[in-house]
């Protein structure tokens, strides 16, 4: 009779932060998931505070081009969101959600700390040059200087990694997904998580780069670093509320077992399985409307980026890098299609991957979502390559090739990513129409 009641109190596969069972009633539930969403707005404004200004960043003050300044800030990007696959698979197979955050933060609290002791320090600079020391002439950062803005730059990238493969799934493992009450509030969870993101993210490309170009990088580094060392306190303040998901074992296996089942199925039928390949596109109605707020944006940012080049022109600026005599107000509206769609696709494709993923796997599924963005990133310094090359190639300037901004093709190229835009969308609806969801209960 007790072995049954201590059943019923239990949440059977979740533990408590000392490794107890975890009891219902006393852990999980909106209350814990509520640490977490506080942790992801200044984890989201300690990482976008730099990713959003850092070409300026690398350009300005390590003096890298602008080409191979946007190409380091890209390749940094891709590879924190790729790591969260290690995030991911280490939280599904060895420690709990809830070690791996507090392991990926003080990681990538270290790199920050020298990050901030290199925006501060001169000597840790390549020598000032431009207008203001015309004599002396522009030296791209190498050496042991070079080796510790990546130290610091990767050393986030791998903190970000763990937190984006473990704090989603934690916030969302504190929901009981065997009643209709858990599952709605855990759909909630997601959309909030989102909003939380973009909070923290509005402050960070607002106030902390308002701080990076008036007040110096150094005040915005140490921004981040304080922003992310209060996640921690924060996130151990839910601790005793916390359930955390004890883990499976390798993913891998698991996934295994899909692959076979999967080549099984179509042995049998012809009809669309659950394969793990479907998991790469979310048929949801948020996804959908997220594709076509991005072909509009960028076909938007194409028309805008006349204007501004008319502008620059008119103004006798076509090669000056001073402000132009246009507002800001102009780019709002692609600024506002492309925040719609990641808002859309980001809640829509969390919420997928971790309710159609086996339990086992969940956060290395989730960590799929940030993996299709990291695949994103590095495409995109491909097809820049590729469109440069291309472009250079038919006996013409470059598209993305200048001294200035105003001498790159940028209309052209936005174009061209509206038509992979709509493209993506064609590809999209392809797997969309041929996905099977779980049933509810499973």
């Amino acid at each position: 009779m007790e072995d049954g009641v201590n059943r019923e109190t239990k949440w059977e596969g979740y533990a408590d932060w000392r490794n107890r069972p975890a009891l219902k009633g006393r852990h999980g539930g909106i209350f814990a998931a509520s640490f977490v969403l506080a942790v992801e707005v200044l984890e989201n404004l300690a990482y976008l505070a730099n990713a959003s200004n850092l070409v300026m960043y690398l350009s300005k003050y390590m003096h890298f081009s602008p080409s191979k300044s946007a190409n380091n800030v890209t390749n940094f990007m891709g590879t924190a969101f790729l790591l969260a696959l290690l995030g991911g698979f280490l939280s599904d197979t060895f420690v709990s959600t809830y070690h791996i955050y507090l392991i990926s933060a003080s990681i990538e609290f270290l790199g920050l700390i020298i990050l901030t002791i290199q925006a501060r320090t001169p000597s840790l600079k390549p020598p000032t040059c431009g207008p203001s020391a015309s004599s002396v002439p522009c030296e791209e950062v190498g050496g042991a200087k070079a080796a510790m803005l990546f130290m610091g730059l990767y050393l986030v990238a791998l903190g970000i990694g763990g937190i984006k493969g473990s704090l989603p799934t934690h916030g969302a493992e504190q929901f009981d997904e065997t009643t209709p009450k858990g599952r709605k509030r855990r759909s909630t969870f997601f959309n909030y998580f989102v909003f939380s993101l973009s909070f923290g993210a509005l402050i960070a490309v607002t106030f902390v780069v308002w701080i990076e170009d008036n007040k110096g990088w150094e005040w915005g580094f140490a921004i981040s670093t304080i922003s992310i060392l209060l996640s921690i306190p924060i996130f151990l303040a839910g601790s005793m509320f916390y359930r955390n998901k004890i883990p499976f074992g390798s993913p891998l296996t698991t996934i295994c077992k899909v692959l076979v089942a999967a080549m099984l199925n179509s042995c049998v039928s012809r009809s669309p399985s659950n394969a793990i390949a479907n998991l790469a596109a979310s048929p949801s109605y948020q996804a959908e409307t997220s594709k076509g707020a991005e072909d509009n944006a960028m076909a938007v940012a194409a028309l805008v980026e006349i204007k501004r080049k008319r502008v620059a022109i008119n103004s006798g600026l076509p090669d000056s890098n001073s402000p132009l005599p246009i507002t800001f107000f102009w780019i709002a509206l692609q600024y506002l299609f492309l925040g719609s769609a990641d808002l859309f696709t980001l809640a829509g494709l969390l919420e997928f991957f971790f309710t159609e993923a086996p339990s086992s796997m969940r956060s290395l599924a989730t960590s799929l979502c940030w993996a299709s963005l990291a695949m994103g990133y590095y495409l995109s310094s491909v097809i820049v390559s590729i469109v440069n090359n291309v472009t250079a190639n038919s006996g013409n300037k470059p598209w993305l090739s200048g001294h200035t901004i105003n001498g790159y093709h940028l209309d052209r190229f936005y174009w061209l990513m509206c038509v992979l835009s709509v493209l993506n969308f064609f590809h999209y609806l392809f797997w969309a129409m041929r996905y099977k969801y779980r049933s509810v209960g499973s």
